[in-house]
């Protein structure tokens, strides 16, 4: 599959905004620490991945009714479903001047994750975290996400990278009272 920048500029991938905040001092904090332990970018984003996959529990899997949809809050708060886990892992990437995209997966809910760009090509990464039956690692030799779409059950891929949130998904995460509203309102479609 050809990924496909929604924006042809590069730098909107380094951007902040109130989604990504990478500016804010907890995800500065967060991305100096992990930065002290890298020799190297690609070391360090392999640490940031492995930070958000493991440290920041997926809310449905560990019953958290909180949601969260900003980086800063993610990493505060400790929680986050797909996107804002996505998000969190994006700011602190993007922190460290490694340009970072949003992206979607459709399977029964429309499923977040992100890629990064290394060596002039992006490679799509899965924080969502690891449970039975989901191991996703961090790999620029191949994807090793959580999920592959099925495309007989009508599951894809999204092509498109964003340089924000995707609108719905955005919505819907702040409309969000709690994460069992969050489960009834999850986008089926983009």
């Amino acid at each position: 599959m050809e990924l496909i920048q929604n924006n042809p500029d590069l730098s909107a991938y380094l951007a902040a905004d109130e989604v990504i905040d990478h500016d804010h001092p907890r995800v500065r904090e967060t991305a100096a620490r992990l930065a002290r332990k890298a020799v190297d970018s690609y070391a360090y984003a392999r640490l940031a991945f492995e930070f958000v996959r493991d440290t920041i529990p997926h809310s449905q899997d560990s019953g958290d009714p909180r949601v969260t949809w900003r980086a800063s809050d993610v990493l505060e708060q400790g929680t986050g479903i797909c996107y804002a886990k996505a998000h969190a892992l994006a700011a602190l990437l993007r922190a460290e001047d490694i340009p970072t995209a949003l992206c979607y997966q459709r399977f029964d809910v429309v499923h977040g994750l992100v890629a990064v760009r290394f060596s002039g090509a992006w490679h799509r990464q899965d924080p969502r975290g690891n449970k039975p039956g989901v191991d996703a690692q961090f790999s620029l030799e191949g994807e090793l996400l959580a999920f592959t779409p099925d495309p007989e059950s009508n599951e894809m891929d999204y092509p498109v990278l964003y340089a924000e949130p995707h609108p719905t998904v955005l919505s819907v995460l702040r409309a969000a009272r709690d994460r069992p509203h969050l489960w009834k309102t999850l986008p089926t479609t983009l």
